[in-house]
């Protein structure tokens, strides 16, 4: 049933009087192609609803969830009214540390629930809700080995309503109160609404689905990137890149080695201190979300190495802010590490301890390693002379294994630091660097051993590059340049990726693949842009992580209007994605 704006304006006239009389008015319903229809006729034994909100919590196999759980999901179509001031939480985890990390969640619940709240949320028809979470593992460890697989009851009775969430991690039962938020909306009158009963079980295809954003062109407060973890929360995404290195700036404080943010930061303001990284890794944490810190090398590097020199350091940094700059960078400002000079893996093992300092015992690290440009490295005379006394020559293969060279001797730093750390470490980390020249599968092998790489890759759909690297056993992070770059558009002549297609990035299902990441790039983003630029776009990358259906962006459209919903509740300002003509008439947009 379609209505003319006359119908439409009388529809939510009824509304009104309802709030204004009492008599329940239920106008919307839930038809056979899963869409919520404003429909004024009372004749059919269809359930009904007050709300467009309200009908789309139970309308379709997964109703508002998002991303779609991909295990059982059954949601009932009764409501009960809900009262976050009423709810009362049981916690069954086997040590205080779990216990505290549960409470935490649970208040971040009952936050983000009265942010749902139009008016009035304290009801005294509401029954008492009770939450019981109960967790098996001690462990709060964040990784790639880490379960987050939940499972939510939800029941009503006569006397109250029942959640029950059992998860072998504190993350799981995270994940699991997060899909309960996705089972409330606010009420057309006073207070919320809840769905009577659920049962849902769940749990992620890829452990590693990822955000990246570049806080070192453009610096991001650290509000703004508290506002991105909420969000990513919100989506389940449970990685938050942090490239905080680049030529531009350095703004991450190295307490052992000052002078890089205080050569390298924009201005004394524009700076991350370690008391700010460590409440960001808090934050991050406690919503389910490690930190994954990059220090780009040895390209995308300058200011902030510029002391060497003066300090007796020689020159740590070659190519830097070289002119013509297209003939010795990919982008300006130039510079590169000086891969010759001993006195810089001396520095970068020093940088490699305060990351492992502040970070999260499990964490790694990412080394960067795109981009060299090798024409830089052949013009300077200082590498030159140095590769011909130990019998390299000027060919691209001994510049290559002088790019290999330096992430070894990086990669051993990093082996000590942590083994310093942590004694009982029985494997060593894994880093990560960015697919380039060196991950060319007919080079990478004698470069780069696949027991101490992951590679994360950024190269369009149409290339072969991931499928090679996986049936090398290579592990890898996929971040899809002509889709989840999402950046392009707003610079040159690269396509805006809409979320539609950022949603249609299949991945492949391989014991290899760790999952993907979107990424946001600030040459043309800051705080002012920030939200609208990332969200929620990246949402739909957060389903194809969590769940990676068969199915077509058409299809899902509706639940991701009631995502974006919810960012907006939440205090993220994400991007339209659709008139609000087309978002009041499901399916008429196609």
């Amino acid at each position: 049933m379609r209505l003319n704006l006359s119908e439409f304006c009388w529809a939510i006239s009824l509304f009104v009087l309802a709030q204004c009389t009492g008599v329940e008015k239920k106008p919307w319903k839930c038809n056979n192609s899963n869409l919520c229809q404003l429909d004024l006729n009372d004749e059919s034994n269809t359930p009904r609803f007050e709300s467009q909100k309200d009908c789309r919590m139970s309308c379709g196999k997964y109703g508002a969830i998002w991303p779609m759980p991909t295990q059982e999901c059954n949601i009932a179509h009764d409501r009960v009214y809900f009262d976050p001031l009423k709810v009362r939480f049981h916690v069954v985890a086997p040590n205080s540390h779990t216990s505290q990390f549960i409470r935490e969640a649970n208040r971040i619940f009952v936050s983000n629930a009265l942010k749902e709240c139009i008016r009035n949320c304290t009801l005294a028809q509401s029954k008492e809700i009770l939450v019981k979470s109960t967790v098996n593992s001690t462990s709060l460890d964040l990784d790639w080995e880490t379960d987050e697989s939940y499972t939510l009851t939800l029941r009503t009775t006569e006397m109250a309503t029942f959640v029950d969430i059992r998860a072998a991690t504190v993350f799981g039962a995270r994940h699991g109160l997060e899909t309960l938020s996705n089972l409330i909306t606010g009420g057309l009158g006073n207070g919320l609404i809840m769905v009577a009963g659920a049962r849902i079980r769940d749990r992620p295809m890829f452990p590693h689905r990822g955000l990246l954003l570049d806080c070192s062109r453009n610096y991001i407060p650290v509000r703004f990137i508290k506002t991105t973890l909420d969000a990513m929360a919100t989506s389940k995404l449970n990685v938050f890149h942090w490239h905080v290195s680049d030529s531009q700036s350095f703004p991450l404080e190295i307490t052992r080695i000052p002078e890089l943010q205080r050569f390298g930061a924009y201005t004394p303001e524009h700076v991350y201190t370690r008391t700010d990284t460590q409440n960001l890794i808090k934050y991050a944490k406690i919503r389910g979300i490690r930190v994954l810190v990059e220090l780009d090398g040895p390209s995308h590097a300058g200011m902030g190495w510029q002391w060497g020199p003066m300090a007796g350091l020689g020159n740590l940094t070659v190519c830097m802010n070289k002119q013509p700059w297209r003939s010795f960078c990919y982008q300006p400002p130039c510079g590169q590490l000086n891969p010759v000079n001993d006195n810089l893996y001396g520095l970068l093992k020093e940088v490699f301890e305060d990351i492992a300092e502040f970070s999260s015992p499990e964490e790694t690290i990412h080394m960067g390693g795109d981009e060299v440009f090798i024409p830089c490295w052949n013009e300077t005379q200082e590498i030159v002379d140095k590769m011909m006394k130990t019998g390299y020559d000027r060919s691209t293969l001994s510049f290559l294994k002088l790019w290999a060279e330096f992430h070894a001797k990086n990669l051993e730093s990093w082996d000590d630091v942590n083994q310093r750390l942590h004694p009982n470490l029985q494997v060593p980390k894994s880093v990560i660097i960015w697919s380039s020249h060196l991950t060319d599968p007919s080079l990478i092998a004698g470069f780069l051993p696949k027991e101490r790489y992951v590679i994360q890759t950024w190269v369009d759909s149409t290339t072969t590059l991931n499928k090679d690297l996986l049936s090398m056993g290579y592990r890898i992070i996929v971040s899809t340049k002509d889709a989840w770059y999402l950046d392009h558009g707003f610079w040159g002549r690269t396509n805006y990726y809409n979320w539609q297609k950022v949603y249609g990035n299949q991945l492949v299902r391989e014991q290899n693949m760790l999952g993907g990441e979107v990424c946001m790039w600030s040459e043309y983003v800051d705080e002012n842009s920030l939200d609208s630029r990332v969200w929620p776009r990246a949402g739909a990358a957060a389903e194809r992580l969590w769940s990676n259906p068969k199915i077509s962006a058409m299809l899902v459209e509706p639940r991701f209007y009631r995502y974006r919903d919810r960012l907006i509740a939440r205090g993220v300002r994400p991007d339209a994605v659709a008139p609000k003509w087309c978002v009041l008439r499901e399916g008429n947009c196609y």
